[in-house]
């Protein structure tokens, strides 16, 4: 999945030396000498000079500190890296060596602006007359020509990342939807994401009561030994308050979810969920017509959040997990009662070597949630919750819902949506949305998603404990929180 493994490990490097300052308190004091502390030079060994090296540092720090990386800020969430940038090759059409040189010239002929010419070995394109149209490519009987594109550009669903005139990448803020893909598919680690490490760092320091809460995607992702009362250890270990599982919230979604299902269905009306903020930026920015169906019950990750300070209000609530567009749901969606703070596992993990704690096996068992919650992470768990739910209250309701991941899948079914082709051609009445293909366990940000690590997920889920999702809620108080936003 990841063209940025050796970028990954330079990233967390940082990662992981922020994080020990700021457990020590000398962060901001430190901050500004970290990247020479990093890349002493004089030689470079990453970037084309040592110079170069420490500002793109300095910049990835400015993201760790949830700023933008230079005076500019849009405040996107996902950040592009000016000095890292200027490395990658512009993107075009290509002559290769294939060319044949042939008299036909037929890349030439279909040219319309003048860009290709004859050359000494084959065919030259002009970068400056070329438009990209590709029609010289399509023409070339030899297949001589192809089309190089940036790796980030590929990645984005929505095409919101452009060029300027010196070719640096820019995020178009109207068009992108926070999912994150262009991160790991940048080889030069040019795009990066805002950080919350720091003032969650701070706010353990500080005394808070800080509670972690991690995502359904987590089981599975480190091993079969590696439990949920592994995470709950280690995050005690690291200074958290509590660690709780966002699964509780899943069974809490599914109630509100499955209510809200039960009255459309009732009225006639259509909806999809809301639990993928990435789906939820995906409607509101490029199918705003169809705004009105989305679901007005609150992620997970909300739901248990205002759980907590229920009970506990001065709490401070951080998610943890493999989606980088739940930082987008704070700062962006600003739901009320939602978590303060969001980390991806690599940034847990840069907080648990600061302290020198590790994962390790658990015994002690430790379950909070429903089995159709643990599969909140899959694609199909929502609507699988839901349908669980409809049978645990007797409803008879014929739900017709279709399950849909994977942001090229998303676009072409909310295409059909807006045509008004719901129930005539997708046969459905409900669409469960997930922006990653196969869900959340194959968040930009996982540890590990591979089919090995998929088969241990299944395992550990069907070892759980059985509950209903109802038992799974018995204790919970739901008056004392709303459900929807």
């Amino acid at each position: 999945m990841n063209a940025d493994y050796a970028v990954i490990k330079l990233r967390h490097r940082v990662l992981e030396e922020a994080a020990k300052l700021a457990f020590e308190g000398r962060f901001e004091e430190e901050v500004e000498y970290l990247p020479e502390k990093l890349y002493p030079g004089p030689l470079p060994t990453v970037r084309c000079c040592v110079y170069r090296e420490r500002e793109v540092t300095r910049q990835r720090l400015r993201l760790i500190m949830d700023k933008s990386p230079d005076r500019y800020d849009n405040g996107n969430t996902i950040q592009v890296m000016d000095p890292a940038c200027s490395d990658c090759p512009i993107s075009g059409y290509l002559v290769t060596e294939t060319c044949q040189n042939c008299m036909g010239k037929s890349c030439i002929s279909s040219c319309k602006f003048d860009a290709i010419h004859v050359g000494p070995k084959h065919t030259v394109i002009d970068k400056q007359k070329c438009k990209e149209c590709g029609m010289c490519a399509k023409s070339c009987p030899y297949h001589a020509i192809i089309h190089i594109k940036r790796p980030c550009k590929n990645a984005c669903p929505v095409d919101a990342i452009h060029y300027d005139e010196y070719g640096l990448a820019k995020i178009d803020e109207e068009k992108c939807i926070r999912c994150g893909l262009c991160i790991h598919s940048c080889p030069f680690g040019a795009i990066g994401k805002r950080n919350h490490i720091i003032k969650v760092i701070d706010a353990i320091r500080e005394g808070k009561r800080v509670y972690a809460m991690f995502a359904p995607a987590t089981e599975g992702q480190y091993g079969k030994d590696i439990t949920m009362g592994s995470f709950r250890v280690a995050a005690k270990k690291v200074g958290f308050y509590d660690m709780m599982e966002v699964g509780l919230g899943a069974d809490l979604t599914t109630a509100s979810e499955a209510e809200e299902w039960h009255e459309a269905y009732e009225k006639g009306e259509c909806k999809t969920t809301s639990c993928c903020p990435a789906f939820v930026n995906m409607i509101r920015k490029h199918y705003p017509e169809l705004s009105d169906m989305i679901s007005t019950s609150v992620s997970p990750m909300c739901q248990l959040s205002r759980m907590i300070k229920a009970k506990d209000p001065e709490a401070v609530t951080v998610f943890i997990g493999p989606c980088i567009a739940k930082k987008s749901e704070i700062v962006d969606q600003k739901i009320e009662g939602n978590a303060d703070y969001a980390l991806v596992y690599s940034e847990f993990e840069a907080m648990m070597k600061a302290k020198d704690v590790w994962l390790e096996p658990c015994s002690e068992p430790f379950q909070q949630s429903s089995k159709f919650a643990k599969r909140y992470a899959n694609a199909g768990g929502v609507a699988d919750s839901c349908l669980q739910y409809k049978e645990e209250q007797g409803w008879d309701d014929d739900w017709k819902v279709l399950k849909v991941s994977g942001a090229q899948e998303l676009k072409k079914t909310l295409e059909l949506a807006k045509r008004g082709k719901m129930l005539e051609v997708l046969h459905a009445q409900f669409i469960e949305g997930m922006c990653c293909e196969g869900g959340c366990f194959n968040g930009p940000s996982s540890f590990d998603c591979t089919p090995k690590a998929k088969r241990v997920r299944d395992e550990m889920i069907d070892a759980a404990k059985d509950l209903t999702i109802g038992e799974s809620l018995k204790d919970v108080d739901r008056e004392t929180f709303s459900g929807h936003r």
